[in-house]
């Protein structure tokens, strides 16, 4: 390979001046903009202006202030839309952990928008691709002309009225969903806006959403991310997004000219209509991968101040799966994630977020896991993020990772136990029953000890890793062959069931319980205590052929497939009257424990368990692993409503005896599974210490009065 020195571009003609160490990032004012990045290791920083082609060099400055580790310029005259990037001076030494190299452009961690879709490609290494020395080689071809760019940004934008719906977190609905694929086929949708910003705040995505009654729509990730370069020579993408580069800067590709703006007026609109905005978040790590990895921005700019090095510098700790663990007990790591997350609140107007292997972020400079450590501390005393929704996805892959209940008071937490315990328990599984009752009181056992409420729990059963509701009942296995992994990717424990044949079938017998299944699903998320979450498209019966690991589809394998919503109208229409009635009944949205109750396996003393026979639940029908039906009553406080919830997860009808009360009250049928009709018809009230006949594979949701004070 012929190594070319980087040729320097036509003379400096702007002035510089010391500027200000903070704010970190580049901040235009009236006269120009000011450039701060840290980079307490580096011995120069150069800041390189592009010209609009976004190829062309033609100003290079070197940052004349050095403040705390803060290298810092003003450069006068500059406006918005400037187009920038960093080229970082110091020692190449991968063994030692420095990974200098000014050949190349990087950009700035703090850009508030990039010039273009990221992909990778042997331009943006820091050695030679092919070496026989890998990432020990430098390599010092001026990568200027290929590198992606930082644009400068205003900032403006005329937000009006607009107002945090700020739900409160018990009454929260969550609806995960991708930008790109819920309205890349959605009729209405001018063509141009599908698969953007624009087109999920076009008014057909917005009435979709009005009409389910979600409160929150939960997108993935939006931060600019990259392509690994695997994937394009497969012929795919990063789909879903979970390979983040730019922590403040909204994806281009969901976007137009100005990608910043739209993001923003998709907020303002999903906000009219009464809609909170919640990103998915990736912090715990980032694009560059590990040790050959590509060299984008934090690697190049201050490698050990970003990320954890394994004992061996030259190496990274991974946690996480992807090659690199962003470290979060630095400081400097610390305050870029922290200036994130406040700038999509203050500037971004986002409501909450959803942290992508939360239990990475948790870790302290030793690297165990600890509810005090220095990302916990620093959130829960933020003014600004103390107002928003923090979800964590409380696990990583690293020791001691999985930390379901492991997370601070408020936070919330994705519930893994609760889509185990009931895809355990509707397929059948014997013993499932005791973890399924737990599940229902929303992990009662876990929270409720260490004084976090019942909305800690978000509960799930699909979300977009692994099957979709459709595919969870038509799939014994996974069927991921497009990905071009030979099949080997994905989860293989999946704890689903076909219902008697893989795959689509014309058997009606088998279709019918499915469709069953999946109102059994969505009726017991509905109705357990925590927070529910949807999986986007659950409620129109999408399906992903069973790809259970979509993560590289960016095609119709993972978009929202809208001519199957008129075949699923009847889901659509069970979907929508679930979160009704769960707004209806304020027993199943609790802020806070009942101070007394039983001790029932469950954990939760605002549910009393029953058998089939009406009577309490014995420890040897807990304990026996034949026994799959249920009765559950949720006693409402006076003038709320009280729930009866009947469960029968066997192939075989079963005659409930309703639990003998007195004085009687007669219970109304809200939900039976057996039909997709919310209420269903002809069904009259029950009344105490009646028998109740409940179909195979099926579940009923009846209310009653509340007893009131005894």
């Amino acid at each position: 390979m012929t190594l070319i020195k980087p040729r320097r571009p036509r003379a400096t003609h702007h002035r510089v001046a010391e500027g200000e160490a903070w704010p970190l990032g580049a901040t235009p004012d009236r006269h120009g903009v000011n450039f701060a990045v840290h980079s307490a290791h580096a011995e120069r920083v150069e800041l390189c202006l592009f010209a609009a082609d976004g190829r062309t060099e033609v100003e290079r400055l070197a940052l004349p202030g050095f403040t705390h580790g803060v290298w810092h310029g003003y450069v006068h005259g500059l406006r918005p839309g400037q187009l920038y990037g960093l080229r970082v001076h110091g020692p190449y030494e991968p063994a030692a952990g420095w990974r200098f190299n000014p050949a190349l452009l990087l950009l700035d961690p703090h850009a508030r928008a990039i010039d273009r879709p990221l992909v990778s490609g042997p331009a943006l290494f820091a050695y030679p691709l092919g070496h026989d020395d890998q990432d020990l080689a430098m390599n010092v071809n001026d990568n200027g002309a290929l590198a992606p760019k930082c644009r400068v940004v205003r900032g403006a934008f005329d937000w009006g009225d607009d107002e945090p719906p700020r739900v409160p977190p018990q009454d929260t609905v969550f609806y995960e969903v991708h930008v790109k694929g819920f309205t890349q086929a959605m009729p209405g949708v001018p063509p141009e806006w599908r698969g953007t910003y624009a087109g999920l705040a076009s008014p057909p995505a917005l009435q979709h959403l009005q009409d389910l009654g979600v409160t929150s729509v939960e997108l993935l990730p939006v931060q600019a991310f990259i392509d690994d370069g695997f994937l394009q020579d497969a012929g795919l993408t990063n789909y879903w997004g979970y390979n983040t580069v730019a922590f403040f800067a909204p994806e281009p590709r969901y976007g137009g000219p100005d990608p910043v703006t739209e993001f923003k007026a998709m907020v303002k609109a999903l906000h009219a209509a009464g809609l909170e905005v919640i990103l998915d978040v990736v912090y715990n790590h980032t694009g560059e991968g590990n040790h050959l990895g590509p060299t984008l921005s934090l690697k190049g700019i201050d490698n050990p101040g970003y990320y954890r090095l394994a004992e061996e510098a030259r190496y990274y700790t991974d946690h996480t799966g992807t090659g690199n663990t962003v470290d979060t007990s630095s400081p400097t790591a610390l305050r870029l994630v922290l200036d994130s997350l406040r700038y999509w609140v203050t500037d971004m107007h986002v409501d909450g977020f959803r942290f992508d292997l939360a239990s990475a972020l948790g870790r302290d400079a030793q690297g165990r896991f600890d509810h005090r450590s220095p990302f916990f501390a620093a959130l829960a005393q933020d003014p600004v993020l103390a107002r928003v929704k923090l979800i964590a996805e409380p696990w990583d892959l690293g020791p001691d990772g999985y930390q379901v209940g492991g997370f601070p008071p408020g936070w919330m937490e994705w519930n893994g136990r609760y889509r185990d315990a009931v895809r355990d328990y509707w397929r059948n599984t014997d013993g499932s029953l005791p973890e399924f009752a737990a599940a229902l009181c929303g992990g009662a056992d876990m929270h409720r000890p260490r004084r976090r409420p019942p909305w800690t729990s978000v509960n799930l059963v699909t979300v977009h890793d692994g099957f979709t509701l459709h595919d969870l009942v038509s799939y014994d296995g996974k069927h991921n062959e497009a990905n071009g992994e030979g099949n080997a990717d994905g989860e293989a424990h999946n704890r689903s069931w076909n219902c008697g044949a893989e795959g689509p079938s014309d058997d009606l017998s088998v279709r019918s319980l499915r469709e069953r299944q999946c109102r059994n699903f969505l009726a017991t998320l509905f109705a357990s205590l925590g927070v529910p979450l949807l999986l986007g498209g659950d409620e129109i019966g999408r399906t992903q052929g069973g790809n259970n690991n979509a993560y590289c589809q960016d095609n119709e394998i993972s978009w929202f497939d809208w001519a199957r919503a008129g075949e699923h109208a009847p889901l659509h229409g069970f979907v929508r009257g679930l979160v009704r009635l769960r707004q209806e009944l304020a027993v199943l949205r609790p802020r806070a424990w009942p101070a007394d109750g039983n001790d029932d396996p469950g954990g939760c003393p605002a549910i009393e368990w029953h058998s089939v026979w009406g009577q309490h639940m014995t420890p040897q029908e807990w304990n026996n692993p034949q026994v799959r039906c249920v009765a559950a009553v949720i006693e409402g406080r006076d003038g709320e409503e009280a729930v009866l919830l009947l469960f029968n997860a066997t192939p075989e009808e079963a005659m409930f005896t309703l639990p003998k009360e007195a004085p009687e009250r007669e219970w109304a049928v809200r939900v039976d599974t057996r039909t997709a009709e919310v209420p269903p018809p002809d069904e009259g009230p029950v009344a105490s210490g009646a028998h109740w006949t409940l179909e195979a594979f099926s579940m009923a949701v009846l209310t009653a009065p509340a007893k009131g004070p005894q």
